[in-house]
């Protein structure tokens, strides 16, 4: 069944970012992973969402999904995506 990991993302360092996400292309690779949907925020219609940005990555399944988080490739990003953004991830089993 696939698992979706949901980001969403407000940009504090551009330049960090762009460093980030080119890491994150690359580790998906081996975990046969796709970017769904990238995009800015719009409009909220209901509730409060502070986050400007969403992705959305589509894995064969929630043990992938959990695979490439705890893999040594995405760990080394980490600290690159906390200088470069504000960010929360969750997982979803579709």
């Amino acid at each position: 069944m696939p698992a979706y990991l949901i980001g969403y993302i407000t940009i504090k360092n551009p330049d960090k970012w762009k460093i980030y996400v080119a890491g994150v292309q690359k580790s998906l690779i081996p975990f046969k992973a796709e970017v769904v949907f990238r995009g800015n925020r719009a409009t909220v219609l209901a509730g409060e969402h502070p986050h400007q940005d969403t992705v959305v990555i589509k894995f064969p399944d929630q043990p992938t999904l959990q695979q490439w988080y705890h893999s040594d490739a995405y760990q080394a990003l980490i600290p690159v995506r906390d200088e470069a953004a504000d960010v929360v991830i969750i997982s979803y089993d579709a």
